[in-house]
């Protein structure tokens, strides 16, 4: 682990971010009126806390965009909020604070300043919304962003905004000062390849913790071990968290995957049953995120799953056509009968009520 990283990151929370975390991406609580409900909002991050997560990304997807429109207004108050909780907590553990990161330099930079502010450790980078932007304008961004506060970076597949970039791309990336992580979320095998191996070859290799975004195949990217030969030489990097959306729902039980797949990794051995354990891990995505409609009820997915929880009153989203797909419901509904060992249910509903209460 490097020395001389600088930013607000301490030296503390860039260990525990090398040897792996359970990062949830932080939905947005909307009331009825689809206003904040500032109750469920902070409950939500009393969760994540409670359940062992090791940090927490606020404005980000599943927060919703559409918190950044001027009529809307949400972005200060929901990071606020989530940084007020974290704080108030006092946790004894390394807890990384990472705040979304949007639009062009301007909009950007005036962002992470925001974020800075508000206490956050780091920015994740997205790279949506800007399809027309040259590679090399995007990596002028990004080195003007991670010169205000640590960035870690984020591919983001094009289904849902984010677009293919070069592996050269990629190398460039991981030259710059204050990149500390990068999320590999394209939901492709060959470009999460690209992102590993260009890490591989940048001087800066040992600064950067890989974290997986791939909801479609969490658990595998957890436990491979990428091996190129760099000029000649072998070298290894290895997916040691994730940044998920996913991980915002059942969180209790996505910390002991984690630390069960650490253990496996320490071991030298994988068994096979990890296989299987993919597919189930990947067949819950499947009904939270719905590829089956180009996910378009993945954050109304999400939000049904905390709503039986009792998290959330209800699943509404600042834009009212957001809603779940025909049949989500039922694959919901199937997920809790076909692996019931993957919610987290009795440990919402013992502490619930604390977390709720102001």
């Amino acid at each position: 682990m490097p020395s001389n990283l600088s930013g607000s990151l301490s030296q503390t929370k860039l260990q525990a971010l090398h040897e792996g975390l359970v990062i949830p991406a932080h939905p947005l609580a909307l009331d009825e009126n689809r206003q904040l409900d500032e109750q469920h909002q902070r409950a939500l991050a009393r969760y994540y806390m409670a359940a062992g997560a090791g940090g927490i990304a606020v404005g980000v997807h599943s927060t919703q965009f559409e918190i950044r429109n001027k009529d809307v207004n949400l972005l200060e108050p929901v990071l606020r909020m989530a940084s007020e909780e974290v704080d108030k907590a006092g946790l004894e553990r390394p807890f990384i604070k990472v705040a979304g990161i949007c639009g062009p330099t301007k909009q950007a930079l005036a962002e992470s300043e925001l974020a800075l502010k508000l206490g956050y450790d780091a920015g994740l980078l997205s790279m949506g919304g800007l399809q027309d932007w040259k590679e090399a304008d995007i990596l002028e961004r990004t080195r003007e962003v991670a010169g205000q506060m640590p960035v870690i970076g984020f591919y983001l597949q094009p289904s849902v905004g984010g677009r293919t970039f070069s592996f050269d791309f990629w190398r460039q990336f991981a030259e710059i000062p204050g990149i500390v992580a990068i999320k590999m979320a394209p939901f492709n095998r060959y470009q999460t390849i690209d992102v590993a191996r260009a890490v591989c070859y940048s001087s800066r290799r040992d600064e950067i913790a890989l974290y997986t975004g791939n909801d479609d195949n969490i658990v595998n990217d957890l436990l491979t071990t990428y091996r190129f030969q760099v000029y000649g030489a072998p070298v290894e990097k290895s997916i040691v968290g994730g940044l998920l959306g996913h991980w915002a729902v059942w969180t209790q039980k996505a910390v002991e995957l984690l630390e069960e797949i650490k253990q496996a990794r320490n071991a030298g051995q994988i068994d096979k049953q990890w296989l299987a354990r993919n597919i189930e891990v990947t067949e819950t995505n499947a009904a939270f995120f719905d590829p089956a409609h180009h996910f378009e009820g993945c954050i109304p997915g999400i939000h049904e799953v905390l709503r039986r929880q009792g998290l959330l009153k209800g699943t509404w989203c600042l834009n009212p056509n957001e809603v779940l797909s025909p049949g989500q419901d039922e694959e919901i509904d199937r997920m809790y009968a076909d692996y019931p060992h993957l919610n987290d249910d009795k440990f919402v509903a013992k502490h619930l009520k604390e977390w709720l209460a102001n």
